[in-house]
């Protein structure tokens, strides 16, 4: 499938600011089963760009900004072809096709950021809201990575936020609510609480019913370690394993490392900023 994407980001300053650095991550991840044909980038006003690679082998690209201006637009779009592969087409380990499973001794080494337990309080308060609604929990390992992905998409009420910030797994459980960054941060607390290595992925999502239309935002899911199968996509929001409409821009053992725009201005007084974002997804092909 070609998709074409198109991402917009649009301050607007109520006096004129000096611009800081930016780093944008927007670019889609190539893979085996992902390919990204063309990518460009826009900006008001006009920007030296250059690219990194950061500490989990992403590619940000870094911005620096010479004049001052009361807009700030930065635009970016770009065709990716993905590959059409079953969601479910991968072999696990046989040590680890039925759960619960300990990686043996080099994957938990290698994973072990990926590892790390929340806070206490957390992990009590999820292993609680789990036992009220996950009794039933099947033996088999991928089965019970479904269970529980649709487990917390039918529990949870999606309600998009457009203030910045991530809510904490405990938030999303009390509220019972949140958007697809907080469902997707719960499923990894849930999932690390449980001993199963997960982090963050940021990206875009082909949508067919929304006209090409990402409600103005990117997309977030979680990927998991399955030993003989690798990182697995996970989307809570939707309650499905990923395929071929899922284009993975970055991923993070926290959220935060991997905001689509990060960066700040200079102003002598105060200054309001509004924001304004907008994402496109079509097929293309």
């Amino acid at each position: 499938m070609q998709l074409e994407i198109s991402h917009q980001t649009r301050y607007e300053y109520d006096r004129e600011v000096q611009l800081h650095p930016h780093l944008l991550y927007v670019r889609p991840r190539e893979n085996p089963l992902l390919q990204v044909n063309r990518f460009a980038f826009s900006f008001q006003p006009e920007a030296k760009v250059a690219w990194m690679r950061d500490d989990f082998d992403n590619l940000p690209a870094s911005a620096q900004f010479t004049a001052s201006a009361t807009t700030l637009d930065i635009r970016s779009e770009c065709t990716v072809t993905t590959t059409d592969t079953p969601p479910f087409d991968f072999l696990v380990r046989d040590y680890a096709t039925a759960f619960p499973f300990v990686y043996e001794p080099l994957h938990r080494f290698n994973l072990s950021i990926y590892l790390t337990l929340p806070d206490i309080a957390t992990q009590e308060a999820v292993r609680r809201w789990l036992a009220t609604r996950f009794a039933n929990r099947p033996k088999e390992t991928v089965a019970w990575l479904f269970a529980l992905n649709q487990i917390i998409c039918r529990s949870l009420t999606y309600q998009r936020r457009d203030e910045p910030g991530i809510q904490t797994a405990l938030t999303t459980i009390t509220l019972g609510s949140g958007s697809c960054r907080d469902y997707a941060v719960l499923l990894i607390e849930c999932a690390r609480t449980l001993g199963v290595a997960a982090r963050f992925v940021s990206g875009y999502m082909f949508d067919p019913s929304s006209n090409g239309s990402a409600a103005g935002a990117m997309h977030a899911w979680t990927e998991v370690f399955l030993p003989g199968a690798g990182w697995i996509g996970m989307d809570p929001t939707h309650g499905i394993f990923c395929q071929n409409a899922y284009v993975p821009v970055a991923h993070a053992v926290v959220a935060e490392s991997v905001n689509p725009i990060q960066g700040s201005f200079f102003s002598a007084t105060p200054a309001v900023a509004r924001l304004t974002t907008d994402v496109r997804v079509h097929q293309v092909k």
